[in-house]
């Protein structure tokens, strides 16, 4: 299930970066910290959703 939810990271985790890169951006908030905040927290958001994904994969 590692593998599986590694390779839904690289397309979940990548998208939901970069969605919270344009929401930073979109809300005005031009600072490097707060674009890397948002990044990441959209990874973050992403591994989990990976790992939801991978499991009901599994399941099925």
């Amino acid at each position: 299930m590692l593998r599986l939810m590694m390779i839904l990271f690289l397309f979940i985790g990548v998208t939901l970066a970069g969605i919270g890169v344009v929401a930073a951006l979109s809300m005005g908030l031009y600072e490097t910290r707060a674009i890397v905040l948002f990044a990441a927290s959209g990874a973050v958001l992403g591994l989990v959703v990976s790992w939801l994904v991978a499991r009901r994969l599994q399941e099925a």
